[in-house]
């Protein structure tokens, strides 16, 4: 669905809370997938993808569900940005130049450093390692915290997550490369650091900065501000639709995670901008008032009858109250209109699949197995790929599949023994075949935990 069903809650599990931080598996964690908001920040990225020679099919981007400023590469070309560092944003320029400075790290083959378990970790594990490397750099020098921590905590946080100091002046230095080829301004990315810069002197923290994903911006803010006065394009201003994107941006996210108080009372209802609109919408959907909400969607719909996502929040409100059959249509319109959009296929295959409908449910694997092709260590695509192949009988594909859930979700006990009994249902052939390249995977990492 549209923001709020692909957020998903994880818990560390114990192998991987051990590498880092013991007790860490007390840690709630989550993250959010959206098409719409994936899609604006591939958007601001891609020049910036391009400037750094950098393949814009072969990176992928995850937005983390915490409140917090940070931002970070891992585990190969994946952009994982806090909800935090989105909705403190004030300009497009600002994140943009966050993106140039992970990019940096990309294209400078910093992660290249990192072991062979970060680059293969699933998602989980790699959102895992972070907040788990965070509580420990949060509980070191406390009595308690060093106690949590042994010495090979310290080891595996800088092999996974911390860079050098001369590998972050570096991804700054690229960033601005970067940013001048595009003609765009490095004062957004000079903005964060001051923000980040304050931050640290009011917290009084005084850490190791071989222990911190970024070390200290004070010895690096300097030389962005010598560029940004000297820089041709440092007054560059960023599109007019990149703005309104950003807007619209920020009034989605926060109507999906703040309070639908807060919301409504941010956007007042004479405020017939479309972000407030949109957040408006998003806010009684949430209440639930549901008439409200549907009022306002559809009047959206009809002022903006070929935009996608409008489409999208309608069938999720529909879907999401119990209207299925309702909810079909406007899902339909928004992956014709947007089709290159995995998320809303996999989006529209969960409506077709809760229909009950045979007919349905093979739209639903076709849909699903076209998806996967880009999204590959997406569990819940997986799984309702699983559910598919169930409703057609097709018992060793649905093995396949669920064991290929498990490999993205990182349970490696699960997916040898969905790939154990996919061997035994399968004929012959190259998909008998995978399910033994997965069943020697999930052993090699298990093994290696």
């Amino acid at each position: 669905m549209s923001l709020r069903v692909f957020i998903r809650t994880l818990w560390l599990g114990l192998a991987l809370s051990c590498a880092l931080v013991k007790g860490a598996a007390a840690d709630e964690i989550s993250f959010i997938r959206d098409a719409e908001i994936e899609g604006m920040i591939l958007t601001w990225w891609t020049p910036i993808l391009r400037a750094a020679g950098l393949d814009r099919q072969a990176v992928h981007i995850y937005l983390v569900n915490d409140p917090s400023l940070n931002s970070f590469v891992a585990g190969g070309q994946n952009l994982f940005l806090n909800t935090g560092t989105l909705l403190r944003s004030e300009s497009p320029n600002q994140l943009i130049g966050i993106m140039a400075h992970e990019s940096g790290h990309i294209a400078g083959g910093h992660l290249a450093r990192s072991e062979e378990a970060m680059r293969n970790a699933s998602i989980e594990s790699i959102i895992g390692m972070v907040v788990g490397a965070a509580a420990a750099v949060a509980s070191h020098g406390s009595a308690a915290g060093g106690a949590a921590i042994q010495s090979g905590a310290d080891v595996g946080m800088r092999s996974y997550l911390a860079f050098s100091v001369v590998q972050e002046a570096s991804a700054d230095q690229a960033a601005m490369k970067f940013l001048d080829r595009t003609h765009q301004s490095a004062r957004g990315l000079l903005q964060f650091f001051e923000i980040l810069e304050q931050e640290e002197m009011l917290s009084g923290q005084h850490e190791d900065p071989y222990l911190r994903t970024h070390p200290l911006t004070t010895q690096r803010v300097e030389y962005l501000r010598e560029h940004v006065a000297h820089s041709p394009w440092s007054d560059a201003k960023d599109p007019p639709e990149w703005i309104a994107m950003h807007q619209r941006m920020k009034a989605k996210l926060g109507a999906f995670l703040d309070a639908p108080a807060q919301v409504l009372a941010q956007y007042k209802p004479d405020d017939n901008s479309v972000p407030a609109r949109y957040a408006r919408a998003i806010a009684y959907y949430r209440i639930p008032e549901l008439n409200k909400a549907l009022e306002i969607i559809n009047g959206l719909i009809k002022d903006y009858p070929n935009d996608p996502y409008f489409a999208e929040l309608k069938g999720q409100m529909l879907f999401e109250n119990g209207r299925i059959a309702e909810a079909l249509p406007p899902y339909e319109r928004a992956v014709q209109l947007q089709p290159d959009a995995p998320l809303l296929r996999i989006e529209l295959a969960q409506v077709e699949l809760e229909t009950s409908d045979p007919a349905q449910a093979s739209k639903a694997q076709t849909l699903l197995t076209n998806a996967l092709t880009y999204e590959d260590r997406n569990p819940e695509a997986w799984r309702l790929l699983a559910v598919a192949y169930g409703r057609s009988g097709n018992m060793g594909m649905m093995a396949l599949s669920l064991a290929e859930q498990a490999m993205a979700s990182g349970d490696y006990k699960e997916a040898r023994q969905q790939a154990a009994r996919a061997q035994k249902l399968l004929p012959l052939g190259a998909q008998r075949q995978r399910a033994q390249d997965i069943a020697d995977e999930a052993r090699r990492k298990h093994d290696s935990n």
